[in-house]
Parts: C-alpha cells; sequence; structure tokens
C-alpha cells in the first residue's frame, strides 16, 4: 500500500503537467503556426501573453515528478534516464530553448514576418519538447525500457511506432487544451476576432486529436500488444472511455462556446498508469522497485508539508488569471476594503483546521492504512483552504 502511493502522485503530478505546461507548449504551437500578416500578429501577440503569468509556475509539476520517481522508485529512474537519455536531454534542451527565446522577445524588436529566429524556436521547442516527452512516454509504455543501466537502446527506445503515435498525439492535445484556454482568455478579454479564431483552431485539433488517439491504438495493436490488450480490457477500458466521454464533452462545449466548463474536461486525462499498474518496466513492479520504507515515509511527509503551502499558492495564481485579476481593470480590486467573512465561512475554516490536525497525526505518527488516510486528509485540507482561497468573497 505505501509502495503505491509515489505512483499515484507521480500519475498525479503528469496529468497536472499535460494539462498546465501542456497549455503553454499548445500556445506556443500557435505562435509557431499564427500566419503572416495582422491577424497573425495578434495571435503571436495573444499567445504570447496568455503564458506570461503561469509558464514558470507550471514546470514545478515537471520537477515533482522527476523528483519523486528518482526518490520513491530509484532503480526504475536510473533504468529510464540511461535508456531515454536520447529524449530526454532533447526535451531539457527544448525546454532551455523556449524559456530563453521566450524570455528574450519581450525586450528585443519584432522581425518581419514570423519574427526571425527568436520566433521561431520559441514555437518550434514548444512542438519538440511535448513530442519527446510523449516519444519518451511510449517507451515506457511499450516495454522498450528494461531494467538496468542504459539496458536498452538509445535510439529505438524512443524512435519507434508507439513513441510517434504518442509523441504526435501529445503535441495535438497540447494544441487542444491551449485553444480551449486561450479561446475562453479571449472572450473574457471582449476580443470577438481572437475568440472566434482560436474557437476554429479548438475545433479543428480537437478532432485531429481525436483521430490520433484512434490511430495510435492500432499502432499499439501491432506494436504494443500487451499495453493495447490492457487498454481494451478491465478498468484500461474504463479509463480510455472517460477519455473518450471527456473529449467528446469538451468539443461540444467549445462548439457551444461554453469555454469555462470546456476547460475542466479538457483536464481529464486518463488510462496509462491503470494499463501499466502493477508494472513500472518489463519485469519489475512498483512493489520491487520502491525504496525503503523510512524513505517513503520521509517523502510523503515532505510532499504533504511541501502541498501545504504550494498548492494554494498555485490555485491562488491560477484563479486570478483565469478570473482577470491581473489585467489592468481589476487592479483596483485591491484597493477595496476587506469584507467581514459570515458565519458560514468559519464553518469551513473549522473543517480546513480538524482536516490538518488530523492529516498531521496520522502522517507523523501513524503507518500503513492510516499513513495514507493522513496524506488524503492533508491533500483535503489544501483543497479546502484553496477553494476557499478562490471564492468570489475573497476575490472581490
Amino acid at each position: 500500500m505505501l509502495a503505491d502511493v509515489p505512483a499515484i502522485l507521480i500519475l498525479v503530478g503528469i496529468a497536472a503537467y499535460i494539462v498546465l505546461a501542456g497549455a503553454d507548449f499548445g500556445a506556443g504551437l500557435w505562435y509557431l503556426l499564427a500566419g503572416p500578416g495582422r491577424r497573425g500578429r495578434l495571435v503571436r501577440d495573444f499567445s504570447y501573453h496568455a503564458m506570461a503569468r503561469v509558464w514558470e509556475a507550471n514546470h514545478v509539476w515537471l520537477i515533482f515528478v522527476l523528483a519523486v520517481t528518482w526518490t520513491s522508485y530509484p532503480t526504475a529512474f536510473g533504468s529510464i534516464a540511461s535508456t531515454l537519455a536520447v529524449t530526454l536531454f532533447v526535451a531539457a534542451v527544448g525546454i532551455i530553448l523556449r524559456g530563453t527565446a521566450y524570455a528574450l522577445r519581450s525586450g528585443a524588436p519584432a522581425d518581419r514576418g514570423q519574427e526571425g529566429v527568436g520566433g521561431f524556436a520559441f514555437g518550434a521547442s514548444s512542438v519538440l519538447t511535448p513530442f519527446a516527452l510523449g516519444a519518451a512516454i511510449g517507451g515506457i509504455a511499450s516495454g522498450r525500457v528494461p531494467v538496468g543501466n542504459a539496458a536498452g537502446d538509445l535510439v529505438s527506445s524512443w524512435l519507434n511506432p508507439t513513441s510517434i503515435a504518442i509523441g504526435a498525439l501529445a503535441v495535438a492535445i497540447c494544441g487542444y487544451v491551449a485553444a480551449v484556454y486561450l479561446a475562453a482568455d479571449a472572450t473574457r478579454s471582449a476580443q470577438a476576432d481572437l475568440a472566434q479564431a482560436f474557437h476554429r483552431r479548438a475545433l479543428v485539433i480537437g478532432v485531429l486529436a481525436g483521430a490520433l488517439a484512434f490511430a495510435g491504438l492500432v499502432v499499439l495493436r501491432s506494436d504494443a500488444r500487451p499495453l493495447f490488450d490492457d487498454l481494451t480490457s478491465g478498468a484500461g477500458l474504463v479509463a480510455v472511455a472517460a477519455s473518450a466521454l471527456a473529449g467528446a464533452a469538451t468539443l461540444a462545449l467549445v462548439r457551444a462556446e461554453r469555454y469555462e466548463p470546456a476547460r475542466v474536461s479538457a483536464a481529464i486525462v486518463a488510462g496509462w498508469g491503470i494499463a501499466q499498474s502493477p508494472d513500472i518496466l518489463p519485469g519489475l513492479t512498483v512493489h520491487a522497485a520502491a525504496a525503503g520504507r523510512a524513505t517513503l515515509v520521509a517523502l510523503l511527509i515532505s510532499i504533504a508539508v511541501g502541498l501545504v503551502v504550494l498548492a494554494p499558492a498555485l490555485g491562488l495564481l491560477y484563479g486570478l488569471v483565469l478570473r482577470g485579476a491581473f489585467d489592468a481593470t481589476a487592479e483596483a480590486v485591491w484597493e477595496q476594503p476587506a469584507r467581514r467573512a459570515p458565519i458560514g465561512r468559519r464553518s469551513v475554516a473549522a473543517v480546513a483546521i480538524a482536516l490538518f490536525l488530523v492529516g498531521a497525526g496520522l502522517t507523523f505518527l501513524a503507518d500503513g492504512v492510516r499513513l495514507a488516510i493522513g496524506v488524503v486528509a492533508l491533500t483535503a485540507f489544501v483543497v479546502v483552504g484553496a477553494a476557499e482561497l478562490l471564492s468570489p468573497e475573497v476575490l472581490e
């Protein structure tokens, strides 16, 4: 039980990174494909500025996944990092190049056409990075990463039909999520032309992502049959169906121009973790790969303490961005006098305090199932606290 908790947290972190950082990568895709002329410049400028407040914060989830993986499952992490060294290096270079190009663009005058080498580097690296990370996932999922230091092939482990299919799907998902988010942001800022432009992009790439997902299953059937069998039966099939329904719901909401609910349904990621279980690599189960009990307990305690600080801060950041509180017209909000909390919100505070006390006590003093309950209680405390901080009464 204890060995499974970090694996669940890793999957949560991957999902968060796909949805949040994926939207940033997708904005770079639309930056690259904006086209010439005034309309293209408007799309590029809007895509660029939409990322400004959150793009660095979104990479917290990648750091979280890496730290939890190498601490909890060191043998698996070493095997993955050594066999997939090439594609992981490409992804790292893409992240660095993208951040550099993004920072330089803000202080440099725009060139003609596609804004020169810097603009192209920013857009191209926004496509390269999710493709490389998707290819890495494809290598793991298709069983091409054996246990051992550089035991797998440095090229075919990530350059294979499954990896290419998942890499392409990762790029499409990033573009889809970004288009939904950007359409909502443009609608909120009363830029109807841009909202329609991203509306069309969301519909087109949403259909493309669905086609790529279906094509990916066909590829898996011939290239990674064990994974295909797991995804088309039992809990894996349920997860795939949930993802398909979420994608269809998002397309319907986008078509109806209901972008705010579409943000939520675009954030559902399911399937791979369930299909992979209980193996983390071929012949290596999660329990066999796990570090010692003392290490796992210390890790979970540090995560729980970190979430108490990090989750409300990130929740507040994203909430302010989605509500437009960073806009120039909203700066006066912070000059208004604070309102007295009604009686009902005192009950929410009491619940949050109780969750924290129970969670902290069980996390520090218990083990086994009670330790897991403690982690869940601390997570619930973070959720309740973030919801309270993001409530309209607080933000207004």
